[in-house]
């Protein structure tokens, strides 16, 4: 065997090798971003492993090809596992809205959720976007100064109630709404300097729901993910405790399947409507091999779903996400998020404390400046 051949079989394990610690090492749930971040290209290793796994059983010498082979097909099960529920063969968590409820707009609320990527400044793509789909909320997260300015500019007759938060951190956010907010909050939950909405909204019969943005640190491969993990808990935590019908959305800079997520899950109650629909993969809007889910809305049993799609470009390297919910009175009993782990609750909470006590800048604050 000559040294080209070497070259080609010694790259094929390295990649198989990687692909197995990739897969092995975010069932430690250790919260480390190099850890956490390997939950998030569970589908592109699900292929490349079915893919590997063909490569290693037709040209590998002897029977380590073979074992290879096995290895990686049962890599491409663990990824499956996580990903299956994100495909129309899995059982739907949200409930699509009958015809009467699709017809009721007075019962609807709409909402377009970006992150517009701060550096960004092609403003007149999000706003023509918002003005051609007249959403009842718009949230437009990474806003600066000039964004807020820039939106105002092009929005401000069509919406009149404004939650403006801008950083220059790249943490900052704004919620436009055509219906009447109260009780609004800007809050920074862990960490200082990254925001987040809380804020009821009235819907056009009188019926109020509780809408929580929100936009975490996220995940790097030199720093733990405690306070991305902690906030989401955090919201989770109270919005389980809240008497009002719950929508929890935003850039949570996690994955859907992560453990992070499904735990949020689990403390809040809430329902995510791509369960049994698809991926609807937000990022990366510019590299089209590398895109994972990382937009999210979850909403309360009492809500079904009318609609929901991801945009178009924005200039941005997220895809906007746009979503129509119906509010009803009564949870839907084939919904079920699953219940929380024995401890979960206690675990949460001593991390949010322990989180909340750290004096430290916010991760990534320095990424976007000009």
């Amino acid at each position: 065997m000559g040294w080209v051949e070497w070259a080609i079989d010694g790259a094929i394990w390295v990649i198989a090798t990687l692909l197995l610690i990739a897969t092995l090492l975010p069932l430690s749930k250790l919260p480390h971003g190099i850890v956490r971040g390997g939950e998030f290209p569970r589908e592109q290793i699900f292929v490349l492993a079915v893919a590997m796994a063909a490569v290693m059983a037709t040209t590998q010498r002897y029977h380590l090809g073979s074992v290879a082979a096995a290895i990686l097909v049962m890599v491409a099960i663990v990824q499956l596992a996580f990903i299956l529920k994100f495909t129309p063969i899995w059982p739907r968590q949200s409930v699509a809205a009958d015809p009467e409820l699709q017809q009721d707009k007075d019962r609807q609320i709409s909402l377009l959720t970006a992150n517009i990527k701060k550096s960004n400044r092609d403003y007149g793509r999000l706003i023509d976007l918002t003005l051609q789909r007249a959403p009842d909320v718009m949230m437009a997260i990474e806003v600066d100064d000039d964004w807020v300015a820039a939106l105002k500019q092009g929005l401000g007759a069509q919406y009149a109630h404004w939650i403006e938060a801008p950083r220059d951190n790249g943490y900052g956010m704004c919620l436009v709404s055509k219906l009447p907010l109260r009780e609004s909050e800007v809050r920074d939950l862990i960490v200082d300097d990254v925001p987040s909405i809380r804020t009821i909204v009235t819907l056009r019969n009188g019926l109020p729901c509780r809408l929580y943005v929100v936009h975490p640190e996220p995940p790097v491969i030199d720093h733990d993910t405690k306070g991305r993990d902690s906030e989401i808990a955090l919201v989770g935590l109270e919005a389980e405790q809240d008497k009002l019908p719950v929508i929890v959305t935003g850039d949570l800079n996690d994955v859907a399947w992560s453990t992070t997520t499904r735990r949020f899950q689990r403390l809040s109650g809430l329902l995510d409507p791509r369960v049994g629909r698809g991926f609807y993969n937000t990022f990366s809007a510019t590299m089209p091999w590398m895109r994972w889910p990382l937009d999210h809305l979850f909403h309360d049993p009492r809500f079904r779903l009318v609609d929901m799609a991801r945009l178009g470009k924005i200039g941005s390297d997220h895809f906007p996400m746009w979503f129509v919910l119906a509010l009803t009175g009564q949870d839907a009993c084939e919904s079920d998020p699953g219940d929380c782990e024995e401890d979960e609750v206690e675990e949460a909470e001593d991390m949010i404390e322990e989180e909340k006590a750290r004096d430290r800048e916010a991760i990534g604050s320095d990424w976007e400046d000009e």
